[in-house]
């Protein structure tokens, strides 16, 4: 089984080594000094469950690595639609992409036969058809990660807590490409059960992501400050709520509570989320596949979501401007 991890950062460079432990033939694309690291050293894990090292082939050129039996897609949503010259050399026809993306994905809609919304594209998500272009639902395995790792330094990944990364085909069948890859990345150590229904998996990690993202870019906090402040958690369990109800609508029965979800955040601790990291170092924010998308599907469902709409325009704004420092600064750079 040949597999290529584009995207190597810490989520990718983990399962990458997992699989590679495992004996699949693991290629990492990567860059900069994390990617000069890894052809150093290979990829250090630190880990509760135990540190070890892989040493897969790592590049920044995919033409080197070729066709693949599997792309695991370790980018941000908002990179799919520009990734495509990156992807091509990795394609066969029988590719599949796994794409381990927070929030709603692109192929939402497809693949359910009798739904009102069968076939309809998010525009959040797929503007104008770009990420479908790139990324052609026929290839597509969705994946919820519950898994959560940075990189420590260039070449290691700390590995915090979870294992497990949900699959699952967007039209609900048990695949025999998801079977295959979900055996290989249980070789490695990893939980990988194929969902006959993935949307439920993806609520139920996006009933967090949804509230805490934003919300925690908007007041700097970490997990357990936001969730003991009595306005914040409010706050974030207000947005659970409407969101609860949006998914509902749309078909489908995240099972979760709340009362559970804010629990299980609060244990956390003090760690950033992904969009206050990106953040602070100037990165564009994951927005749309997170927040956007949600009230889109609002939207189309007639669900009112007024929290979640009055958050979005504020942490929007704060994405604006950011990125507006962000191209100042390089424009003084250059």
């Amino acid at each position: 089984m040949k597999i290529a991890i584009l995207g190597a950062g810490a989520i990718g460079a983990y399962v990458g080594a997992a699989l590679h432990r495992a004996g699949a033939e693991v290629s990492l694309v990567a860059r900069g000094a994390h990617l000069a690291a890894l052809r150093r050293d290979g990829v250090r894990v630190l880990s509760p469950r135990g540190d070890f090292v892989a040493r897969p082939f790592a590049t920044d050129d995919p033409a080197l690595v070729g066709p693949v039996d599997y792309v695991f897609l370790g980018l941000k949503a908002h990179s799919y639609a520009t990734c495509g010259p990156l992807l091509a050399p990795l394609l066969h026809e029988g590719t599949a992409v796994i794409a381990a993306q927070n929030g709603i994905p692109w192929w939402y809609f497809h693949g359910l036969a009798g739904h009102p919304l069968e076939g309809r594209r998010i525009e959040s998500v797929d503007p104008g058809g770009a990420v479908t272009a790139t990324l052609p639902v026929r290839r597509a395995i969705g994946c919820v990660v519950y898994c959560s790792t940075e990189i420590a330094s260039p070449g290691v990944i700390r590995h915090l807590e979870g294992t497990r990364f949900s699959i699952g085909e967007p039209d609900r069948s048990v695949s025999e490409r998801c079977v295959d890859f979900a055996r290989a990345m249980v070789a490695g150590g990893l939980k990988c059960p194929v969902e006959p229904d993935l949307r439920d998996d993806i609520w139920v990690k996006l009933m967090g992501n949804v509230a805490f993202n934003p919300l925690s870019a908007l007041t700097r906090a970490t997990m357990v400050e936001m969730c003991r402040h009595p306005g914040t958690r409010g706050l974030a369990e207000e947005m659970m709520r409407e969101t609860v109800a949006i998914a509902r609508a749309a078909g489908a029965d995240p099972t979760v509570s709340v009362e559970r979800r804010m629990a299980g955040a609060e244990k956390v601790g003090h760690h950033k989320t992904s969009m206050l990291q990106d953040l602070e170092v100037g990165k564009v924010l994951e927005l749309d596949a997170i927040l956007g998308a949600v009230v889109e599907l609002a939207t189309l469902t007639g669900v009112p979501a007024p929290t979640l709409r009055n958050v979005l325009a504020a942490v929007d704004l704060l994405a604006r401007k950011a990125a507006a420092a962000s191209a100042g600064r390089e424009a003084r750079v250059a």
